[in-house]
């Protein structure tokens, strides 16, 4: 097959997919394991992707090199993979705002304050938590300059949130010598970063005893319900939604290119964008809160948006799991490793008992606004089938926004002031 000048063997396609479906297979039958109720449902695509790019990422990159015709060779497969997890977290958010939006405004009208004072605290608890842990480092590793243990520890934040656009941001911040020990922290925190939301948004209603048909009833009284219905026959563009779904990614991809100047030299400086993810996040909270333009329908089928949200996440997860699996066993370090336990479990916990205890948020609501807070896209998914109930997506979908770019300006400030 002719690419950019190369020839790639259909080999190395096929092993590509082949790699693709066995983990499918193997991670929903992993996730299916339950231990005292406990499992890790789509997650567990996660940890046999992780697996598989410990044992196969280097097969996989010698199948997907290119030889170019002035007999140079290109490794694709980075590439490739960075398209399916692209992919999939477009059709993951883009239908979480879908779901979200008929109920997404009349919740924020009710719960606006706490959900930005919620997001801030998780954020601004993951500075504190990243604060101490560079003093903690200066002290245990003296021989570390202090820009690298920083920019370690700002890479470890990053990865303990799985905040790609705080891993970005703080990229372009540092000293660019300092770049590949950011990409090393986040790389060791990742994981950690999604298993732990994954597994708290499950446990914490077993250990509260909570009764899930009142919690969902308590949800659903947060909201002012769904949008006003239109009376006469909608004109749909397709039976199953792809069209203004589609619509609705490619305008949420533009409005994410959007660069907001954070700094004094404008758009040549530090820049702020909603990036792909907020973008279409926006945008299908938007479509699905309107629902129509005019007589045309714009709402995909709940079918739709349920097959789309999981075959999402199970992309996204392989795709970022992949190659996180190789970076994990090629760079882990125990002591980092803990620092990034320690950046994911901190702001967890401080949101959790702030939205309990001081804005009072129902614990579906609460839990919603946590997987929001930490920017957590896997936990999420677990969440909505751990309560039974697309609802929950709302409080994520209003607390999302505020810690994307809180998180990005914590890891600015603490390369600046650290």
């Amino acid at each position: 097959m002719s690419l950019f000048g190369g020839v790639i063997p259909i080999t190395g396609i096929t092993f590509l997919m082949f790699s693709l479906l066995i983990i499918t297979f193997l991670g929903y039958a992993l996730g299916r394991i339950s231990i005292k109720g406990v499992n890790l449902g789509t997650a567990g695509v996660f940890i046999v992707a992780l697996l598989f790019g410990c044992f196969f990422y280097e097969p996989l990159c010698n199948q997907l090199t290119v030889k170019m015709a002035d007999g140079t060779a290109v490794n694709y497969a980075e590439n490739a993979l960075k398209i399916v997890e692209n992919l999939g977290l477009i059709l993951f958010v883009t239908s979480v705002g879908f779901i979200a939006g008929p109920k997404f405004f009349g919740n924020m009208k009710k719960n606006f304050k706490s959900y930005v004072a919620l997001g801030l605290v998780v954020i601004i608890g993951g500075g504190l938590s990243a604060i101490g842990c560079i003093f903690l480092g200066r002290w245990l590793q003296p021989d570390v300059p202090h820009d690298e243990m920083t920019a370690m520890i700002v890479g470890l934040l990053s990865g303990s949130l799985t905040s790609t656009p705080a891993f970005s941001a703080a990229k372009a911040t540092v000293d660019p010598s300092l770049e590949g020990i950011v990409s090393v922290g986040h790389g060791i925190a990742y994981l950690f970063g999604v298993i732990g939301v994954v597994l708290f948004v499950q446990l914490m209603p077993k250990f509260m005893k909570a009764n899930m048909e009142e919690e969902r009833a308590k949800l659903v009284q947060a909201s002012d319900g769904e949008a006003k219905k239109y009376d006469g026959k909608l004109i749909e563009l397709d039976g199953f939604g792809i069209a203004p779904f589609a619509l609705a990614a490619v305008c949420g991809i533009f409005v994410g290119m959007i660069k907001v100047p954070l700094s004094a030299q404008g758009l040549s400086g530090t820049t702020f964008a909603l990036t792909t993810t907020g973008g279409c996040l926006l945008m299908s909270l938007v479509f699905g809160h309107f629902g129509r333009i005019g007589k045309i329908s714009f709402m995909p089928p709940e079918t739709t948006l349920k097959v789309f949200r999981e075959l999402g996440l199970m992309l996204f997860l392989i795709g970022a799991g992949i190659p996180g699996g190789a970076e994990f066993v090629a760079e882990f370090h125990v002591l980092y490793f803990v620092y990034g336990v320690i950046m994911t479990i901190v702001p967890m916990i401080l949101g959790f008992l702030f939205a309990k205890y001081v804005v009072k948020l129902s614990l579906l609501n609460n839990l919603g606004s946590i997987t929001g807070g930490m920017t957590s896209t896997p936990a999420l998914g677990t969440l909505i089938n751990t309560a039974g109930t697309e609802d929950v997506a709302a409080a994520y979908a209003a607390t999302y926004p505020i810690a994307l770019i809180s998180v990005v300006l914590v890891s600015q400030f603490l390369i600046i002031l650290f």
